[in-house]
Order: C-alpha cells, then sequence, then structure tokens
C-alpha cells in the first residue's frame, strides 16, 4: 500500500467516523427540541397531564417503536394519520406519544419517562394504546386511572369506537 493510499484510507475513515458523531447529534436531542412522530401528538407527560386538567380530557397514550415496527406504521396509516382520527382525537383525548426507537436516540429524559411508564402499564407489545386519566399526590407523584388499552385496528372508526367506550366507562364511573 502506498503512502497516497494509506493517507486516502486514513482520510475515509476520519470522515466516517465525523459522519457517525453528527449522526448521533442529530439524534440526540435535547427534551424542548425533541417531537412526536405524529403531528398533534405531545411527548411530554407533563404536558399531557397539564393539558388534561385544563381541558378535562383523558390521556391516550400510543406505545410505539415508530422506527421499527411494522404493526405500529400499519396503525398510523390506517387511523392516526387520517383526517377522522384527528378530529376525534381534538375532541375527545389529549394525545401522547411514547416512543421506543431502535435507530434513533431519544432524549435522557423522554426515554426514562417512557420506560417508567411501560413498566406502569405493564407494556409487552407494540403498538399497545393506553386510554387512562391522571391524578398527582401532594408530594407530585401521579396516580393513575387506566380507562382501557387497545391495540392495531384497520379503520379510524373501529379505532375510536373502541376509545369511546372506555371514555364512556369513564363517564359512567364518575356519575356514581
Amino acid at each position: 500500500m502506498t503512502l497516497k493510499s494509506r493517507m486516502l484510507s486514513a482520510f475515509i475513515f476520519v470522515l466516517a467516523i465525523a459522519a457517525s458523531f453528527s449522526v448521533q447529534a442529530q439524534n440526540a436531542t435535547s427534551k424542548a427540541e425533541y417531537k412526536a412522530e405524529n403531528e398533534g401528538w405531545l411527548v411530554d407527560l407533563d404536558e399531557a397531564y397539564r393539558l388534561s386538567q385544563e381541558t378535562g380530557k383523558p390521556i391516550m397514550a400510543n406505545f410505539t417503536g415508530s422506527d421499527w415496527c411494522g404493526w405500529c406504521k400499519r396503525l398510523t396509516a390506517s387511523v392516526f394519520s387520517k383526517n377522522d382520527f384527528k378530529t376525534w382525537a381534538d375532541e375527545n383525548v389529549i394525545l401522547l406519544e411514547l416512543d421506543f426507537p431502535k435507530r434513533k436516540q431519544l432524549p435522557a429524559e423522554i426515554r426514562q419517562q417512557n420506560a417508567q411508564l411501560q413498566r406502569a402499564f405493564n407494556v409487552r407489545g407494540y403498538p399497545t394504546v393506553w386510554v387512562f386519566d391522571l391524578s398527582k399526590d401532594a408530594e407530585g407523584k401521579y396516580a393513575i386511572a387506566a380507562l382501557g388499552k387497545t391495540g392495531y385496528s384497520k379503520t379510524v372508526s373501529e379505532f375510536t369506537d373502541a376509545c369511546d367506550r372506555m371514555i364512556a366507562q369513564r363517564e359512567t364511573n364518575s356519575g356514581e
């Protein structure tokens, strides 16, 4: 190997490392910069709680593997991306995306939050969608009142009908 080819190889190696750091820097966004894969969804439980308290709406949490889960992508395509769903959601729930990607890095705070909620709801597969209410105790710790869960649905109406039944259960329980 000539000196010129060794220098070229070393230069290419350094470029590859630099590109790798650049991709990692892009993926490791701050909590403030991090956005949900689906437009209109929140990523921060505290923000979802605040809006839920202001509006009286329950939270709908989508546990997803946005960059690797085929069924998650299908649910997004068949339900979450549709205008009928967006209209229904605006009227009925606060949307919270809890992502577990394999190829992108989440901010540490979001990764920790998502893992804690995954354990709290005992989520073992994706997509899993929970509808729930939150309250806070005097120490600021959340208490979850789960209304129900669902997974993949082929249509918006199938999905929203299931969620409407969960929300109706909430209204029945609060009237007791």
